[in-house]
Parts: C-alpha cells; sequence; structure tokens
C-alpha cells in the first residue's frame, strides 16, 4: 500500500470512529505516526493532517446528526449514557463555549459528552466549525506525538507502534478510572443544605 493510500484509510478510520466512538482513533493516529517515524519525516506532517482532517468531518457529521435527531436518536444511538454529566456539560458549554469544545477532545470520553451538549443547546454551526477545528489539530498532533515517541524509542517499525497503541490505552484507561472516582466521590460527599446523620 503506498503512503497517500494509508493516510486514506487513517482518515477514513478516524471520521468513522469519530461517529462511532468504540473505534481507538487515537490509537489509530499513533500507531501511523510511530511507523511514519521509520519512513519518513514529513509523513508524520501528512499523519497529524489526515487524522485531524479525520477527526474534524466525523465530528461534523456526528453534530449534524444529533442537531438534526436530537436526544431521541442519540440515545438510539447510545451515544447518550450519562444524562446527569450531561447536564453539567451544558452548563460549562454555556458558560466558555469556544475553551470547552477545545479541550473536549483531549479528554478521554471527553468528546462526546460535548458534542452532544452543544447540539442539544443549540450552539451556531459557525461557532462549532470554527472551534473544532484546532481541537482536532490539536487532538491529532498529541496522538501523533505519543506514536513518535513509541517509534524514536524502538528500533523497529512494528515494536514502536505496538507500545504507542499499548500507551494510548493506558493513558485512556488511567483517566477513565480517575474520572470514575472523582465521580464516585461525588455522589458520597454530603450535598449543600444535607446535614451528617
Amino acid at each position: 500500500m503506498t503512503e497517500l493510500g494509508a493516510l486514506g484509510w487513517l482518515f477514513l478510520v478516524v471520521a468513522f470512529g469519530a461517529i462511532v466512538p468504540i473505534v481507538p482513533t487515537g490509537a489509530a493516529v499513533s500507531g501511523a505516526a510511530a511507523l511514519a517515524f521509520h519512513q519518513h519525516p514529513l509523513l508524520i506532517v501528512l499523519t497529524i493532517a489526515a487524522g485531524a482532517a479525520g477527526a474534524y468531518v466525523g465530528d461534523l457529521v456526528m453534530y449534524a446528526m444529533c442537531r438534526a435527531g436530537g436526544e431521541s436518536l442519540a440515545r438510539r444511538l447510545r451515544w447518550l449514557r450519562d444524562e446527569e454529566h450531561l447536564a453539567a456539560v451544558k452548563e460549562r458549554l454555556t458558560k466558555s463555549q469556544v475553551p470547552v469544545l477545545l479541550v473536549s477532545r483531549l479528554l478521554p470520553g471527553g468528546r462526546v459528552p460535548v458534542l452532544l451538549a452543544a447540539a442539544f443547546l443549540g450552539l451556531p454551526w459557525r461557532t462549532f466549525v470554527v472551534a473544532n477545528a484546532p481541537a482536532c489539530l490539536l487532538w491529532s498532533a498529541v496522538y501523533a506525538g505519543i506514536g513518535v515517541a513509541g517509534g524514536s524509542i524502538f528500533p523497529e517499525p512494528w515494536q514502536g507502534v505496538l507500545a504507542a497503541i499499548i500507551l494510548v490505552v493506558i493513558v485512556g484507561q488511567a483517566v477513565s478510572l480517575i474520572n470514575k472516582r472523582r465521580a464516585r466521590a461525588a455522589e458520597e460527599a454530603p450535598q449543600p443544605g444535607e446535614t451528617a446523620a
């Protein structure tokens, strides 16, 4: 397969993964960047561009689907799982739209709730389109950086790809575990106005 063909596949995988959130898109970008590191440095830049473009197109499709189909479509597609968390995201999004959109792509599990909240709040297309472009580029660059780090440590390309994928999975699981512990601690903490029994 040619380099352009591989970049095309990366674009498609990331775009599909942005719409179907079970596909590990970060690992795909990291693995491609680790492989590119061993072939030609310019390919790393093209990998970042392909990953960012795929993420951007996928986010636009998901946003359009949520705007058109609303909460009922999001429930049917199992995008909407935690309505309490969604309410908190909506509140943050009303206070500061662009920073929340920028950060959401970097947090594992943060993108979907922010996209849903933005769509359900009726965030203007122009705001979403403008804020999501740098978010996707930053996301792709971060995951490509993880891949390059993995590729530079190991002499064989397949070892760098494997290391990058494992690192992305470990970081994602660690962040998910931390978020679950914080949520559990918040649930167990007494609410304002409550008295300890």
